[in-house]
This record gives C-alpha cells, structure tokens and sequence, in this order.
C-alpha cells in the first residue's frame, strides 16, 4: 500500500492509505446523494449535491487531521482548468440569441423548408451537422445554432422531433470528436501525453464505421416518409411568418459565414464565437432594426419571439448568456469535487486497486470505458471526464505495450460521443436545453454515437485496430496531478 507520507500534499495531495472504504468514502457518500437527488425526487439538477459532496470531503479531511485550505487550494486550481470552456459556454449563449436576432437562424429554416425532402432529411441533417462541427470545432455552437433550425426543418416536414434530434447529435458530436480545432479534440490527447494529428488518425477505426452505419440507419427510416407526408400549407404558413417578421436575404448568413471563416483560418476558440456575435449585432441593427438596448438585452437574457405562430415561437425564444447559467455553474461545482477528491487520495486509491485487476486487452480498454462513464455519469462534467482517465492510465497502457492512441481514442469515444446521452452531463442537459427535447428521448437515435464504443469493443474483441508499443515496467504506482497538465 501507499502511504500518505508518499507524497507532497502541498503539491500533489495526498495519496492513498491504508483504508480503501475510507478512501473512497466522500465519492461514495455523494454519489447517493446524487442518486436521491436523480432517482426519487425525480430532479436531474446535481448542483447540490455536487456542493454537499465537497462538503463531506472536507469533513473527512479533518477526519484525518488534514486542513481544509489545502483542499481549497487544490480545488480553486482544478476549477481553473475548466475556465476557457466556461467563457466559450457563455459566448454561445450570446451566439443563439444573436443569430436569431439577426436573421441568421430565421433565414437557415425558410430556405431549408423549400430543399429538405423528408425522405432524405435524417441523412442530409446528420451530415451538415458534422461539417460545420469539424469546420468550427465546436459541437454545442453547431447544436444552438444550425441545430436549432434544423429542428425547425424536420417539424415542417412532419419528421418526429427524437428522429431530428438524433441524427443532429450524432453529426455534432461526430464534428466535435474528430475536429483538430475542438477543445475535446485538444484536451484528451494532451492530458495522455498524444499528439494531436496521432489521436485524431486513431479515432478513425470507431469513428468511421459508426458514422456509417448511422447514416444507413438514417436512409432506411427516411424511407418512411416519402415526399406525399409533406403538410405544404404549415410549411408555406412557417415560411410567411419569418418573412413577415424578419429581413430575410444573404447578408443575414453573414454571421455564419464568419464564424466557420475564423475556425478554418484556426483562430481561437473564444475570438471566434465573439466576433460572430459582433457581426450578427451588426446585421441586427443594419438589417433587422434592432436597437442597441434591445441587442443587449438579447445577449444577456436571450430572445423572447412573439410571432403568434406557436412553432416558430418556440423554436426562436432562446439564447442569452443567462441560459448558460445551469451549465456554467455545473461546471464550477463538479470541477470543485473532484479536485476536492484528488487532494484528499480518493483517485489514487482507486487506481491503486485498478493498477492489481487489469491484466488484458478487453479488462484495459473496459476499465477506460468504466472509468469515463463512471466520472460522466457521477460528476456530469465532460472536461473532467476526458481529462482524469488519461492522467491516470497513461502510463498503465505504456506498462501493457499498448499505444496511448487506443487510450484517448477510448475516452472520447465514452466521453464526447455518450456526454450528450446521459440527462445530468454538461452535454445532455445543454442538447436538451437548447432543442428542447428530453435527453432520453433522442439518445437511441443518435446512432453515432452509442455505436463508436461499440466499435472500439469489437475490435478489442478480434484485437484489431489496437497498435502495440514495447512494454515498460511500471516504477511508479502513484497518480500523477491535475497540477502537472
């Protein structure tokens, strides 16, 4: 066993004692809590209890004689961690409501009702998902913006909103894990210590075939409703309502323009979503009359449409930095816990056991997935999720002889394809936030992204797509720092 003496707390917290249950006590404690929370008052909002648990950890912190200011210093840290990602979640919130202002997202629904055919629908929706995703790196802006409209689309052309949804997430999330601007895309190889270029090219055995057969899945049930479905009269009637309450023309795509301009020139995530957000205030005081008070207040509060057509209403009242407040604050909060757990060993308790039962192939790869899902799920932050698992079992994979590719290709593809599928994580409450469906509902149709870890199992199975390095022994069984990324 590890003794707390192993390490500096001051620098890397403290490491594993002679007590697992102790250990794992504070994960233990607020994970039931969160279950309470989830699964009898029936409230997926785990704010509170992600607070209650920082608290019980600290508590068990003076269990054990240990401060509380070191704990706090630790966690202040970790939080700092998930600040850029944070900026750029308020930036989009302005962006959704900018581009609804501006006509950008008013013009996207009237032209796309006069190409899309329903059969054809699902298939064309997932793919130009994915390449404004890839194109911006960014699959919550894709979401809240294309996304939206999309929605708009399919309820035109009588397409059930979970089958929209579906094939939306699929193609942004795609976008998002194989984009080389995303901050997923970024992150996960950086904290396992890959290049950038290498784990993208080893995303592509699970990626590839699971996009695929997506889009098969996407033709076959677009087949069922063929072009007769089609309720011309509520499409000609949506068309007429943004017409009469918006200047539709070129100029409005504008801001689109712009921002998928600024990710291919690979300006910075933060810059781009806010010059797109300047360009569409602009076309919406040029353009669309709105005044500068009105424009702020969009920004802030988001936009409140008042039609009188109940589709179009609800489609375009969104947006603001304000609707970002729940994610924003679910990120501070989890971010907080675990830099809490790190300081007080918890982690490294855990990867103490780990470190004794991984023996295989499949046990190393399942361990990936089930510490991902095991973090996305109890923590609900996808930051953490992607960022902890390669900290902790890098150097387990170069220990078995096994490429680090196979390891971060694992972490996005149970952490950036399934964050949007699971209710209480960042991405699921925002997808659903933002389209205005249940998680539940649209998760067995975003069929890329359940069917890439699927994928990455199979070929763990046939040991296919696994690319094998020299073995070194292991020296050392502590786990390295968040402060060291």
């Amino acid at each position: 066993m590890i003794d707390d003496t192993q390490n500096d707390p001051a620098k890397d917290g403290y490491g594993a004692s002679s007590s697992f249950l102790l250990d794992i006590a504070p994960l233990v404690l607020t994970a039931m809590i969160l279950m309470v929370q989830f699964f009898v008052f029936k409230d997926f909002t785990p704010h509170i209890p992600l607070a209650c648990g920082i608290l019980i950890t600290g508590l068990f912190m003076k269990l054990r004689g240990r401060d509380w200011a070191g704990m706090e210093e630790r966690f202040l840290k970790v939080v700092k961690i998930g600040l850029p990602a944070m900026i750029i979640l308020m930036g989009v919130g302005m962006l959704i409501g900018s581009w609804i202002i501006a006509g950008t997202v008013p013009t996207i629904l009237y032209y796309g009702f006069s190409i899309f055919s329903p059969s054809s629908f699902l298939v064309s929706v997932c793919l130009i998902c994915a390449i404004i995703s890839v194109a911006t790196g960014t699959s919550w802006g894709t979401v809240g913006t294309v996304g939206l409209a999309m929605m708009g689309i399919g309820m035109g052309l009588g397409i059930p909103a979970h089958f929209t949804g579906g094939a939306i997430v699929s193609g942004a999330f795609f976008g998002d894990k194989m984009s080389p601007l995303s901050d997923t895309t970024n992150l996960t190889p950086a904290a396992a210590g890959v290049d950038l270029w290498d784990h993208i090219k080893g995303m592509l055995p699970t990626t590839i075939p699971a996009m695929l057969t997506a889009l098969a899945l996407y033709a076959w049930i677009g087949i069922s409703y063929g072009d007769d479905s089609v309720d011309l009269s509520s499409i000609q009637a949506l068309q007429s309502t943004l017409a009469d309450n918006y200047s539709l023309s070129i100029i409005t795509l504008l801001p689109a323009v712009v921002v998928v301009g600024a990710a291919i020139m690979k300006i910075p995530a933060i810059p781009t979503v806010l010059s797109g957000v300047v360009v569409a205030s602009l076309v919406a005081f040029f353009m669309q009359g709105i005044g500068v008070s009105e424009i702020f207040n969009v920004l802030q509060n988001g936009f409140k449409s008042e039609t009188g057509f109940e589709v179009v209403d609800k489609l375009l009242s969104k947006g603001g930095l304000m609707s970002m407040t729940w994610v924003v604050t679910l990120t501070i909060f989890a971010l907080a816990f675990v830099g809490s757990l790190e300081h007080y060993g918890t982690l490294k308790a855990i990867m103490v056991k780990v470190d004794k039962i991984v023996k295989s192939r499949l046990g190393l790869i399942l361990t990936t997935y089930a510490s991902v899902l095991g973090v996305g799920t109890i923590i609900g932050d996808v930051y953490t999720t992607l960022v902890l698992p390669g900290r902790l079992l890098k150097d387990k994979y170069k220990e078995m002889g096994y490429k680090r590719t196979t390891l971060t290709r694992s972490i996005e593809d149970a952490g950036t394809l399934l964050s949007p599928l699971i209710p209480w994580n960042m991405g699921g409450s925002f997808v659903a936030a933002t389209l205005g469906i249940a998680t539940l509902t649209y998760a067995p149709f975003a069929f890329a992204c359940w069917l890439s870890p699927l994928f990455g199992l199979l070929w763990a199975v046939l040991d296919k797509f696994i690319p094998r390095d020299e073995p070194v022994a292991a020296t050392d069984t502590t786990v390295p720092s968040l402060n060291k990324l």
